[in-house]
């Protein structure tokens, strides 16, 4: 058995036991688009059954990961998508720490969709959390799971991605002036093409081929654009042959 379970690797010259940090990000990417795929289908569809799957997926993913990271299925990827990628090797014991975290927000979940099927504001700041630390890692390598390790362990975490274990805080925000200006300036054509697009944009946020006839001063009889409505929302063949008709529709607002 202690062949099999050993929480991470023992690496001759490190303190602790590690993990490949590169592959563990990976992992959290895999896990993220998952999750953000299933929580899309809930939050805009109602389509609460991705989301139950995802829950049990997650569960069994965290753990294996608690058990050995190498027979996590998501870090099994990760592990093979960054192969040709030099280790980055990071404290192990502040993960298992994190993924614990993990786990127990999974169990909530669990309880509440899986199990009793229940929707509510809980489920959101539950979902909302497990979101937030998996694009956290993905996106940035921040643990923010590992950053509550010290506050509950009398041995500080070692080994953190980035060095940040080691390296002092630096004061003050970390941009300079003319990068605070670039970031002024790019809000604001942000804020000026949201609102240009939302000027130019049709009836509910889609292209009305309708709303074109009217604006060039066209008429048309009511059976005849009752027919020139009907040809707009007959979906193309593409969306029939992979059995996308009915979001088709429900995309270019069609009854």
């Amino acid at each position: 058995m202690k062949s099999l379970l050993p929480f991470g690797e023992e690496i001759a010259g490190y303190p602790v036991r590690v993990v490949n940090e590169r592959a563990v990000r990976a992992g959290a990417g895999i896990l993220f688009a998952l999750a953000m795929m299933s929580f899309m289908n809930a939050y805009l569809l109602g389509n609460y059954q991705p989301t139950r799957l995802f829950v049990i997926v997650f569960l069994i993913d965290m753990t294996l990961r608690m058990l050995n990271p190498r027979w996590a299925p998501s870090m099994i990827v990760g592990q093979w998508v960054v192969r040709n990628q030099t280790p980055e090797w990071v404290g192990a014991p502040q993960k298992r720490f994190a993924w614990g975290l993990g786990i127990a927000l999974g169990l909530v979940m669990l309880n509440l969709m899986v199990l009793n099927q229940r929707m509510g504001p809980l489920n959101m700041l539950v979902c909302g959390s497990c979101l937030t630390l998996m694009f956290f890692e993905s996106a940035f390598g921040i643990c923010l799971g590992c950053k509550l390790y010290n506050l509950f362990n009398k041995e500080q975490a070692q080994l953190c991605p980035g060095g940040v274990c080691e390296v002092p805080v630096r004061a003050g925000w970390g941009l300079k002036l003319s990068e605070m200006a670039v970031m002024a300036l790019f809000a604001g054509v942000v804020l000026f093409a949201s609102r240009w697009v939302d000027a130019t944009g049709g009836p509910m946020g889609g292209f009305d081929e309708m709303a074109t006839v009217e604006e060039m001063g066209l008429t048309a009889s009511s059976g005849a654009a009752g027919s020139a409505d009907a040809d707009r929302c007959t979906p193309p063949f593409y969306a029939v042959w992979i059995g996308h008709e009915e979001k088709w529709k429900q995309h270019n607002h069609c009854p």
